[in-house]
């Protein structure tokens, strides 16, 4: 790129993030109630524009084969008539949540008369990179807005067409509906340099979330100079306990990996206590391999699973996103914790048992932004915690952790009302 190419490229950049600094400006006087009615209008939209955007889609998904796509990535990026009705619902969904914007978090009197209120304020510019799933535009321009904020939306280039056609459609949306149409911005431009310009921009972005693979996280960690709300990687296990109920064990298991293999909640490890092991691996085993699974496991594991192959040092820790999972036979409630704390993404973890207090030890001990007793790894999501449609599920600790939805997009600040008080 020549000098006045990589010039022209930030001053695009410039302009994109000045846009989204004036719209988020705007945003603030928006009501609650406009908010959603665009959000309303907006899933009519998809819904009527369904033949449309699923034309669109085709596009990608005919060059998905020259960006190497797995199968489990082209399902992702794939939209049907049902898909766009469940973006078109999640939206609706999402307008019916309270809007957080000036909720009063914490209120007092002083002794001197001073009211002190804290209240709940947008972030003010997102700057959003992600994967390839159409879906996942639509939801982060619908969370963003509904908490005040104005996004900036880098989607992957297998989702070009897809992403332009939902981003144009909430764009023009929102102009009827007297919100500034450059609230919702689409990065235009495939240059990867673009992404360096905007991780430059602190004085007009406010936060970057990156939600995609971890060399991606990695890089806008390193070069963001503004907040990052990170998600490095989905390595979920299902600990099947000694005082487990099996039949509820396989089952729950095979959900946790079978149900969709390229999602971050999806089970990538299991981890079997020693006592429960000869009956539980031969029959999971059985149910995996009927869902085309491999497993691959440590000694004991393959002494017990003839079909399973001999794991190596790195299977312990890897987020597959396939049809293969991770396996490793402890004897102890406490060697399980410290295995899945030492090989965790610190996304999702769960124990199936019926020992009250060995669940009790489970979730006060084990690192990860959700731990779940006797229920499927896939349901650390934002719609069914009942937080609407979730922008990502952080792994960090700060600003935010777990399914990031309205609240987690929003910042606060203190209001004090006085009648002359002097210090």
């Amino acid at each position: 790129m020549s000098v006045a190419e990589s010039n022209d490229l930030r001053e695009y950049c410039l302009e994109v993030a000045e846009a989204a600094k004036q719209a988020s400006a705007e945003l603030v006087s928006v009501s609650g109630a406009a908010k959603n009615h665009w959000l309303r209008d907006s899933a009519a939209a998809l819904r009527s524009h369904s033949a449309g955007l699923i034309a669109a889609n085709q596009k990608d998904i005919l060059a998905a084969p020259d960006y190497g796509l797995t199968s489990a990535q082209i399902d992702r990026l794939e939209l049907t008539s049902e898909r766009v009705e469940g973006i078109a619902i999640a939206l609706e969904e999402i307008a019916m949540l309270p809007d957080p914007i000036g909720e009063v978090m914490e209120s007092s009197v002083r002794p001197n008369g001073l009211f002190v209120s804290k209240l709940r304020v947008p972030l003010g510019v997102v700057f959003f990179i992600y994967e390839s799933r159409p879906n996942v535009t639509a939801d982060a321009a619908a969370i963003c807005l509904k908490s005040g904020n104005a996004v900036i939306l880098r989607g992957g280039k297998e989702a070009a067409h897809s992403s332009r056609a939902i981003v144009d459609l909430l764009a023009n949306v929102a102009e009827q509906c007297g919100i500034p149409p450059t609230a919702v911005q689409l990065v235009g431009t495939r240059d990867r340099e673009a992404v360096g310009h905007f991780l430059s921009m602190s004085d007009h972005i406010d936060v970057a979330i990156p939600r995609g693979g971890e060399g991606l996280i990695r890089r806008v960690s390193e070069e963001a100079t503004m907040p990052v709300i990170k998600h490095f990687a989905g390595n979920c296990h299902v600990y099947i306990d000694c005082a487990a109920d099996l039949d509820l064990a396989e089952k729950l298991t095979v959900n946790s990996k079978c149900q969709r293999f390229g999602v971050c909640n999806a089970c990538e490890s299991m981890v079997v206590h020693a006592e429960v092991a000869a009956e539980f691996l031969p029959r999971v085993g059985l149910a995996l391999a009927n869902n085309g699974v491999e497993v691959r496991g440590d000694a004991r594991t393959c002494e017990l699973l003839a079909d399973a192959r001999e794991a190596s040092s790195n299977d312990f820790s890897e987020e597959y996103l396939g049809p293969v999972i991770s396996c490793r036979v402890v004897d102890s409630l406490e060697q399980a914790i410290a295995h899945i704390n030492q090989h965790s993404s610190h996304h999702t973890e769960a124990i199936v048992t019926k020992d009250l207090a060995a669940a009790r030890r489970f979730t006060a001990t084990i690192d990860s932004s959700a731990v779940i007793v006797n229920a499927s790894t896939r349901f650390n999501d934002g719609g069914e915690f009942g937080l609407g449609a979730e922008i990502g599920i952080s792994t960090d600790k700060f600003h935010a952790r777990g399914p990031c939805g309205l609240k987690e997009l929003t910042s606060y600040k203190y209001v004090v009302y006085g009648d002359g008080q002097m210090r």
